[in-house]
């Protein structure tokens, strides 16, 4: 019987452990800021499966398809406009460039998503990626299929 109380306490013990890390992990992310436009473009996704991007190069595991330009959406007042009905928040945007934050509702976590106007190819390059951690199942590949359904 005594054993079986201290399985159960551990058991209880490493599930606020790990409640504890979540919620540091959300915290530590509000803390950081969209990685902005490099040479022009949008940053590579780092090695963890939590980011997708549409610019030249990317490897398939991290690769989406661009945000083709229809009759519909021919701005970044439009792309601005979906991601707010997705509830995004806009952090910052010139007449090339949008980034804006999305936060997770239990934890907290802070991903990014960045857009970017191609205008030679005539598309919008995306990035989303989470701020922390390692994976993110699927979040970030998600919300740009929702970003291009909401556009078209």
């Amino acid at each position: 019987m005594v054993v079986l109380k201290w399985i159960v306490f551990l058991i209880i013990a490493l599930a606020l452990a790990i409640l504890i890390l979540f919620f540091y992990k959300g915290y530590e992310s509000r803390g950081g800021n969209s990685p902005g436009l490099q040479q022009g473009v949008l940053q590579a996704c780092p090695d963890k499966p939590n980011c997708v991007s549409s610019e030249e190069g990317t490897d398939t595991e991290h690769s989406i398809k661009p945000l083709l330009l229809t009759d519909n959406t021919n701005s970044l007042d439009q792309v601005r406009a979906a991601i707010g009905t997705m509830g995004g928040v806009v952090v910052k945007m010139d007449e090339s460039y949008l980034a804006a934050t999305f936060t997770s509702s239990v934890f907290g976590f802070v991903d990014d998503l960045e857009v970017r106007f191609d205008r030679t190819k005539g598309v919008f390059h995306v990035r989303s990626a989470s701020r922390v951690g390692h994976s993110d199942m699927g979040v970030n590949r998600k919300r740009v299929e929702t970003l291009r359904e909401l556009l078209q």
